[in-house]
C-alpha cells in the first residue's frame, strides 16, 4: 500500500525554524510586518528543508485556507459573542489575513466537529470560546494548530488564554450595589458547568461576606446565559415572595432578560430593585433602563488573542486583562461613569 505524503504546511515550517506560524506567514507574504533578516533567513532555509513550495501554498489558496485563522464561538446571536467576533476580525484584517467563524450553537458535537474540520483545513490557528470547560483541543494540539481559550478559560489545558478576572469583576460589581446601601443582593447565575460562572458565583459570595450580608439561596437562581434565562430565573425569584432589593445577573443577556420580567410585572427599576451585570455591550447602553455593567475590554483582547496565537509552539500563556466598572440607571447611578479595576 502507497502512502501518500501529507504535504508540508506552514507549522512544519514555524517547527524547523524555532519560530510562530505568523512569522512565517509574514515571510511567505512579505508583510504585514516586517522580519528580521537573520529570522527571515531561518524561515526561508526551513522551507527549503521541509519543502514547502510555492506548489503547497497554491493548493492552500485553492482551499481557501492559506492566511486564515478560525473561531469558534457557542452561539453568534450573543451580543457579547457578535461584538468580540467584530474586535478579532478587525485584529485579523490587520494582518492581512482572513477569520473564518464557526458557530457551535452549543452544542459539544458541532463544536468537535467544528475542530476537526479547521484542522484538516490546515487553519493557521484557532481562537475558541467552548461551550463547557472541557474543550476540544488535542486534536488542534495533535496537528500542531495554536490554540487560544477566550472568555471561558480552562488553565488546566495546555493552550493560552486571556480572560477578565471573573471573581473580582463580579466581587466589584456587587460591592458597588452594597455601596448603594443594599443589603438583600440576589444574583443570577450562570451554567453550572462552567467555571466562569462558577466564578462570578463566587465574586459576589465573596462580596457578600465580607460585608455580612445573608446570603438568601431564594435569591440565588442558575439559569443559561441567554435572555430566556434571565427572564425565567427572575420570574422564579420574584414569584418566592421575599424579593431582594437588588439583582447581580451574571451576564449581559440575563440582564435584559430580567428587565423584561421586572417590567412585566410592573416591578421598577432601580426603584424597587436595583440591577447590575457583565459584558457591556451596546445592548446594556440601549436597554431600558440603560445597564450599569462590568464591561469587557474586547479591543485589547482581540490584540492580546492574537499576540498569543503567535507564541513559539509548545507554549501557554494566560493573561489576565483588565475591566470597567460602567454605571447607568439600572443601579441607581444618576451619571454615567467609569470605575477600572
Amino acid at each position: 500500500m502507497i502512502t501518500k505524503k501529507r504535504p508540508a504546511t506552514r507549522a512544519d515550517v514555524a517547527r524547523e525554524a524555532g519560530t510562530s506560524v505568523a512569522v512565517v506567514s509574514y515571510v511567505v507574504n512579505d508583510g504585514p510586518r516586517p522580519v528580521a533578516m537573520a529570522t527571515r533567513r531561518r524561515v526561508l532555509d526551513a522551507i527549503e528543508a521541509v519543502g514547502y513550495s510555492p506548489n503547497s501554498i497554491a493548493r492552500a489558496l485553492a482551499s481557501g485556507v492559506s492566511g486564515a485563522y478560525g473561531l469558534i464561538v457557542p452561539d453568534i446571536s450573543n451580543a457579547f459573542f457578535a461584538a468580540m467576533a467584530h474586535k478579532l476580525e478587525d485584529a485579523v484584517a490587520a494582518l492581512g489575513t482572513v477569520l473564518l467563524l464557526g458557530d457551535s450553537a452549543e452544542s459539544k458535537d458541532r463544536e468537535n466537529e467544528l475542530v476537526r474540520q479547521f484542522v484538516q483545513r490546515n487553519i493557521d490557528g484557532i481562537l475558541y470560546i467552548g461551550v463547557d470547560d472541557d474543550p476540544c483541543v488535542q486534536i488542534a494540539l495533535d496537528a500542531s494548530v495554536p490554540v487560544v481559550m477566550l472568555d471561558r478559560v480552562d488553565r488546566a489545558k495546555p493552550v493560552s488564554s486571556i480572560a477578565i478576572d471573573n471573581v473580582a469583576a463580579a466581587r466589584a460589581a456587587t460591592e458597588h450595589l452594597i455601596g448603594h446601601g443594599h443589603t438583600r443582593i440576589g444574583i443570577i447565575a450562570g451554567p453550572p458547568q462552567l467555571s466562569t460562572a462558577d466564578d462570578r458565583t463566587t465574586g459576589w459570595r465573596q462580596a457578600m461576606e465580607s460585608a455580612g450580608l445573608p446570603i438568601d439561596r431564594a435569591w440565588r437562581y442558575e439559569a443559561p446565559f441567554s435572555r430566556r434565562g434571565g427572564e425565567s430565573a427572575a420570574s422564579a425569584i420574584f414569584e418566592r415572595g421575599h424579593r431582594p432589593d437588588a439583582l447581580f445577573a451574571s451576564n449581559e443577556q440575563q440582564a435584559l432578560g430580567l428587565v423584561h420580567a421586572a417590567a412585566v410585572r410592573g416591578i421598577r427599576i432601580p426603584d424597587d430593585l436595583a440591577v447590575i451585570t457583565i459584558d457591556g455591550t451596546d445592548d446594556s447602553e440601549f436597554a431600558n433602563p440603560a445597564l450599569s455593567t462590568v464591561v469587557q475590554p474586547l479591543e485589547e483582547t482581540a490584540k492580546s488573542a492574537f499576540d498569543l496565537l503567535t507564541q513559539p509552539s509548545g507554549t501557554a500563556v494566560h493573561r489576565t486583562c483588565t475591566y470597567t466598572l460602567r454605571l447607568r440607571q439600572s443601579c441607581g447611578a444618576h451619571h454615567s461613569r467609569k470605575e477600572t479595576r
